[in-house]
């Protein structure tokens, strides 16, 4: 069963949550209210916790702002064993982390748009591995420039000066596995393999 006390503190947080949401997009109470058919005293009063927030208050919010109602209330997690995934922009590309995990190997989806043509190589430690999702993409190692389609993957060191993006032609979806120096893919297909070693 859900404790109440853990409700009682995600409801508090919604107030804080809306109100970062609206500055994050650069809205004004008067907007949202047009938006939303909510009056602009109470939108204010739900911002600053002074309103209880309900199912019909938050519901034109969700799709005034276009997320999932989970966002804005932060329900607790309990027993969802569902990773929400957010998609964030980086350079211009939508990245999506696949991990959670800072330290260790690293797994992205990038979306890379058709804009994304002009070649800006860069070199840092570790090593990356790409796999095509959907779309062509432009790959530069070094001096050698190829073009992945479906289903082709490339592994390189990242000390290599190098760069991926659109050939021009659409978009492209990846997915990117970086580790960092030392850490390379390891595919065990050995059961019952045990470490040796003392305890």
């Amino acid at each position: 069963m859900d404790d109440p006390s853990r409700i009682a503190a995600a409801l508090d947080l919604v107030g804080p949550r809306l109100k970062r949401i609206r500055a994050q997009r650069g809205v004004t109470l008067t907007d949202l209210s047009e938006r939303t058919g909510i009056s602009k005293s109470t939108l204010s009063r739900l911002e600053n916790g002074q309103r209880r927030p309900s199912l019909e208050l938050l519901l034109p919010l969700a799709q005034a702002y276009r997320v999932p109602l989970d966002d804005l209330v932060g329900a607790p997690e309990v027993g969802d064993p569902r990773i929400r995934l957010k998609p964030r922009r980086v350079h211009g590309r939508t990245v999506l982390p696949l991990t959670q995990q800072p330290n260790g190997v690293q797994a992205w989806k990038i979306v890379i748009p058709a804009s994304q043509s002009t070649p800006n190589p860069r070199i840092h430690d570790g090593y990356e591995w790409l796999y095509m999702l959907s779309g062509r993409m432009r790959l530069i190692l070094g001096d050698r420039d190829f073009v992945l389609g479906v289903g082709e993957a490339a592994e390189f060191d990242t000390q290599l000066p190098h760069w991926f993006g659109s050939t021009g032609e659409g978009s492209a979806e990846v997915l990117s596995i970086f580790g960092r120096p030392g850490e390379r893919i390891h595919v065990c297909a050995e059961s019952g393999h045990q470490h040796s070693g003392g305890h």
